[in-house]
């Protein structure tokens, strides 16, 4: 697969995923009912926040890898 397609493949997949991620965040938070103690709340969206990078990060890495072509070219 191109970098080209990679790259929308790797977009649309990106953005289905923070839209998925963020409903269930959510869900979550209204469930467990975080807003009965501040300093749970705030963890729970510090690390609720921060979560999603892991996955973006490994969609964003193999996004950005080079064509098969071009790493087939000596120096």
């Amino acid at each position: 697969m191109s970098m080209r397609m990679r790259k929308l493949v790797g977009t649309v997949i990106l953005t289905l995923f923070l839209m998925a991620y963020a409903f269930v965040a959510m869900l979550v938070a209204v469930v467990l009912q975080v807003r009965e103690n501040v300093w749970i709340e705030v963890a729970y969206y510090v690390i609720a926040g921060l979560l999603w990078v892991l996955p973006a990060g490994v969609i964003v890495w193999w996004m950005q890898k080079p064509d098969e072509a071009d790493t087939n070219q000596p120096g």
